[in-house]
């Protein structure tokens, strides 16, 4: 079996040439969680206490990394405004990031050449790490996160880090939102040819894409947040009694539960749940899932924040 350890992804010269050339600390932290639909940020002082949070837009790297400084950018505008102090100079501040698409090497090098040129310092990482660094407090734990996408990381006991899924909506994330949906089209359109009974779902689906062409036309345009739209669909379809939509539903947990099983194949470590899919579908994992689960302690812009004090911190 292939070695499965993922090390850190720290952007050294960034991380290390700031601190370096004049030996100032940060004023301020800045705790990134970007994914493919939205961005949330967390902003502390210098001893760590979060001040202010924001959220913008999608910084998922594979939507590109321009895009992703300027969600960043917006999200840490909102998070000052909640704070109620002046925008501060990125001379001024730290940034811990957990990105989707952090596993990508030209991606992870694009953005760090697309950095604010006076940044103090940058840890980079993927955001299913950091999801898990604030699930479990930095203590070893696993986490399956099914939001936009989907992927599943564990933290054990000796150090190591497993990762499974995360590879991406057009052939993986499992059990995601942008499964869903897309498994969710793939029904309606089978449902127009006759191939799959009509319900509640191809009704729904069906209606939703007729003002972007109809089924053909979306499935051409769409991208991974347009899929992860219709994946609602999926459960109200299930609530109204769709079989389809329901049997759509218990195939995403499974899938959920076999991410989490190539993470922790003993099921020792205590499980937590990211992502609003990853909520709503709960109820129908395995019993033993189940079991495990437990609160989150933080959520994953914390644990990207603490993750970058324990990386730059004097």
């Amino acid at each position: 079996m292939p070695d499965r350890f993922h090390p850190p992804i720290v952007p050294a010269a960034l991380a290390r040439v700031r601190r370096d050339a004049g030996g100032t600390a940060p004023a301020w932290w800045l705790g990134v969680d970007g994914g493919g639909t939205g961005t949330r940020l967390v902003l502390a002082g210098p001893d760590g206490v979060v001040r202010g949070r924001g959220q913008s837009g999608a910084s998922a790297l594979g939507q590109g990394v321009h895009g992703a400084w300027a969600a960043i950018g917006e999200a840490l505008g909102r998070a000052v405004d909640d704070a109620g102090i002046d925008r501060p100079a990125w001379s001024q501040c730290a940034v811990g990031a957990g990105l989707s698409g952090a596993n990508v090497p030209e991606w992870v090098d694009a953005f760090v050449a697309a950095a604010p040129p006076d940044l103090l310092g940058m840890v980079l990482d993927g955001d299913g790490f950091t999801a898990l660094v604030g699930a479990h407090g930095g203590t070893p734990g696993a986490l399956v996160i099914a939001g936009t996408g989907s992927v599943s990381e564990a933290l054990h006991e000796d150090g190591r880090r497993t990762r499974a899924g995360g590879w991406g909506w057009q052939c993986g994330d499992e059990g995601s939102g942008a499964w869903l949906g897309r498994e969710a089209l793939r029904h309606a359109q089978r449902t127009a040819d006759g191939r799959d009974p009509g319900g509640p779902l191809a009704q729904s689906v069906t209606a939703a894409v007729a003002a972007q062409g109809g089924l053909q036309r979306f499935a051409i345009d769409a991208g991974q947040s347009a899929y992860a739209q219709l994946a609602p669909k999926v459960f109200e379809s299930a609530e109204a009694g769709d079989r389809t939509a329901e049997a759509l539903l218990r195939r995403a947990a499974r899938e959920l539960g076999a991410l989490v099983r190539a993470v922790d194949p003993a099921g020792a470590l205590p499980l937590a749940l990211g992502g609003s899919i990853a909520a709503r579908l709960a109820p129908r994992l395995s019993a033993a899932a189940r079991r495990r689960v437990r609160s989150p302690r933080a959520d994953a812009a914390t644990g990207a924040l603490w993750l970058a004090r324990r990386a730059l911190a004097a």
